[in-house]
């Protein structure tokens, strides 16, 4: 009957290994598809998975061959080499697949050249040859990783995990929907690879022990499992939708996002710039570019604001008219922007805008601040025209008019109870001759362009304090030496300390003008480098006015007297303090350069980083660490129960542990061996003492089948034995195989018992 057993389980194992197989190449493709919004399709995808399909289909072989699981290992491990010879290095190899020297001395600059795609590219990137390299080599990488743990280890469950962390890293990274056909391929692919290794090793089990098993308790749990994936793809677009994602400085290329935080710094002094969008308009100007407000202040961060959205129409008004005072001129102006290189969920549109028509996808209007954003969606590749309704007041009705209105929200007026004294006091020192509020605001404004102030990205890298909170607005009082984030938190704290209701804007200047003529107005380019923030401050009868106090950029706010117009609109379009111009200004040369600083000057900037900038880094390494920290600390803690039981008299927990010791050295363990024969086992074939392996046998058999209560006297023998057992299996082990079961126990995975029969005399 053995010999009928031995020759079933041949074509079974054969079967399982094959099943397995397919299942992980579904699953690593699966895995793979999220990745396209990030990395455009292309040929690398053929590339990708000819090296998954030659890497899994050579291990398969070799298995199928019976030959030694480490030798399956070392053929992978060629035909990833050979593929992506083949692929990357035909013309220095040796018969256009065997790599000589020159292939290898190639690598280096096809990373190079990788690391520069991923620093420039804006997602989805169309790769080139060094980041098609290093994703088909990384996809092939993984597959020869997972093979080992799922056929050789067979631990499906971690290769689980592997593979759904790498799915959601698209998803972290890009703001998009999931991808529903994705997410069900992998699931499905996971359980499939759970159910093939479950039964496997029932079956094998059932070998050993003819007595009748269960086999519907795995099944039953896939079930359940298959159940639960169904559940999630109908029932998660039913949940309310999460709020918008914010971006942390330098994510999305260079200044290619627009980042919610304050943390311009980062975007703003890197090393080279790009042509975001391109905006054309029939107003005399090109305007400013709001994406995001923020008003809320506690202290030390400015949040974005987050309020009631309503759809955005096909066609028709997003927003109402803006409701102004009927003396106040309203100037209907259209602007058609075409994006390009920007990748963000919030929409540069002109203020204020009531029309937004041509976007793709879903978008939502933010009625309180007259902003558009997407949950899901992207700036990317959109063209869109812009129909906004300016306020065009007069000197004389702007200084008429108080700041603030009853209906305001509180938190636009508010700051905490710690305000440094130096803030306050030198807002009331600079405004003490301003006879209105608008007055003082001028005069903030022409305080901060003085020449008592300096325009720099790295001063504030230098001093400490490149951030918006109340301490960084003190420390930029005392140095005078910032860039735009510092002036507007500087500028709308002073204003609050006034009384006066302020908030911060984030958006783009007015991009440079073509010099050739475009049908339908004149356009503009507004490029990475002139990411922006300014304060706005809010008056009765006109709304929210923009102020410009960085110093050398833009255009400053000013009014026209209607003594000098002869009617109710500013004389000068670049006087419109609603919107801001290029024309031409003591700082309009300035403007066309944008907020760039260091870079500005000769790239003094390249490669500045903030005081902080280090620590997300620190972070996420300290995080990897704990997580490959993690198994060898679980293992710890377990066996030093198991000892302590022991340690107490508990025969079977030093057995117990015994076993998962040699688990660990990959040393089988399987459920149909008796005590004897497994002690056996351990003298004869691992060199284990004898005496230390009978006294915890016979202990263990006295107390199973003998009924004799554990002896908490003999404890601490059984405990001393364990230990020197451990000792004696490490020693006979290789170093490699010490540190594995140091740092990656198998016992966490495959208990006792657990491993199927055949694995005795043939590595799977």
């Amino acid at each position: 009957m053995s010999a009928d057993l031995t020759v079933l389980r041949t074509p079974r194992r054969r079967r399982d290994a094959t099943m397995l197989t397919l299942g992980l190449f579904v699953a690593i493709v699966s895995a793979m598809l999220p990745v396209f919004s990030v990395i455009a399709p292309g040929p690398w995808v053929a590339g990708a998975v000819l090296v998954t399909a030659g890497v899994l289909g050579a291990g398969l072989l070799v298995r199928i061959a019976r030959l030694p699981a480490i030798l399956a290992s070392a053929i992978e491990l060629g035909v990833w080499v050979v593929v992506l010879t083949v692929i990357f290095g035909r013309t220095t190899a040796l018969l256009g697949l065997i790599p000589t020297p020159a292939t290898f001395a190639s690598v280096p600059g096809l990373l190079s050249g990788a690391s520069e795609e991923i620093r420039l590219g804006v997602a989805p990137v169309e790769p080139a040859v060094g980041l098609a390299f290093l994703l088909v080599g990384a996809i092939g990488g993984l597959a020869l990783v997972l093979d080992h743990v799922v056929l050789t280890a067979r631990m499906p469950l971690l290769a689980g995990v592997g593979l759904v962390a790498v799915s959601l890293i698209p998803t972290i990274a890009i703001p998009s929907d999931v991808d529903i056909v994705a997410f069900v391929l992998l699931a499905a692919s996971l359980l499939f690879l759970l159910r093939v290794d479950t039964r496997a090793r029932a079956i094998a089990a059932s070998d050993r022990d003819p007595a009748p098993r269960r086999l519907g308790a795995s099944s039953t749990a896939l079930g359940v499992a298959a159940v639960a994936v169904i559940v999630a793809v109908v029932a998660t677009p039913l949940l309310p939708q999460p709020g918008l994602r914010f971006a942390t400085g330098g994510t999305g290329g260079i200044g290619t996002t627009i980042n919610p935080n304050l943390e311009l710094g980062n975007d703003l002094r890197q090393p080279r710039e790009v042509d975001v969008l391109t905006v054309r308009t029939t107003g005399p100007t090109a305007p400013y570019l709001r994406a995001v407000t923020l008003s809320r202040f506690d202290g030390a961060v400015w949040q974005p604001d987050s309020s009631d959205t309503v759809p955005v129409p096909p066609d028709g008004p997003v927003f109402d008219r803006v409701g102004v005072d009927q003396d106040i001129a309203l100037a209907d102006w259209s602007t058609t922007v075409t994006v390009d290189q920007l990748d963000s969920p919030w929409l540069p549109v002109p203020y204020p805008a009531s029309t937004v028509t041509g976007l793709s996808g879903d978008w939502l209007g933010m009625p309180q601040n007259r902003t558009v954003v997407t949950r899901a969606g992207s700036t990317r590749n959109q063209v869109y025209e812009v129909q906004a309704n300016v306020p065009r007041p007069t000197l004389e009705q702007i200084r008429a008019r108080q700041v603030g209105s009853p209906d305001l929200d509180p938190a636009l007026s508010s700051l905490p109870p710690d305000v440094p004294a130096v803030i306050g006091d030198t807002a009331r020192q600079v405004t003490a001759g301003a006879s209105t509020s608008y007055d003082a605001l001028i005069d903030l404004q022409t305080w901060f362009r003085s020449s008592a102030f300096r325009y720099s990205l790295d001063a504030p890298v230098e001093a400490g304090f490149d951030g918006a909170g109340m301490d960084a607005v003190a420390d930029f009082l005392q140095v005078r030496a910032g860039y735009c984030v510092h002036y507007a938190s500087a500028f709308a704290v002073m204003a609050r300390s006034l009384g006066m209701p302020s908030r911060i804007v984030i958006g783009y200047l007015p991009g440079t003008a073509s010099s050739i003529p475009q049908q339908g107005g004149t356009e503009y380019t507004v490029t990475s480098s002139q990411l922006h923030a300014w304060p706005e401050v809010y008056f009765q009868g006109i709304g929210w006015v923009p102020f410009e106090p960085t110093n050398s950029l833009g255009v400053p706010t000013n009014f026209a007297s209607s003594s000098t117009t002869g009617g109710a609109a500013p004389a000068t379009p670049e006087e419109d303090a609603a919107v801001p111009s290029t024309a031409p200004s003591p700082a309009a040369s300035s403007a066309d350069r944008g907020d760039t600083g260091a870079v500005e000057a000769g790239g003094a900037g390249v490669g500045a980083r903030t005081g902080t900038a280090w620590i997300p880094s620190v972070v996420i390494a300290l995080a990897l660490l704990l997580l490959a920290a993690a198994p060898s600390v679980v293992r710890t803690i377990v066996r030093r129960r198991r000892l302590a039981a022991a340690r107490a008299g508990d025969p079977v927990a030093a057995w117990t542990a015994m076993r998962e010791d040699a688990v660990d050295l990959g040393i089988p363990s399987p459920a149909s061996v008796s005590p004897r024969a497994y002690a056996a086992q351990l003298v004869d074939e691992h060199g284990v003492d004898a005496d230390d392996v009978d006294l915890l046998r016979g202990a263990l058999e006295e107390v199973s089948y003998a009924g004799t209560a554990p002896d908490a006297a003999g404890g601490p023998a059984l405990a001393d034995a364990v230990e020197r057992i451990r000792t004696q299996l490490a020693s006979g082990a290789s170093r490699t195989r010490r540190l594995v079961a140091r740092v990656a126990p198998r016992s966490l995975i495959v208990r006792p018992g657990a491993e199927a029969p055949e694995r005795e005399t043939t590595a799977v």
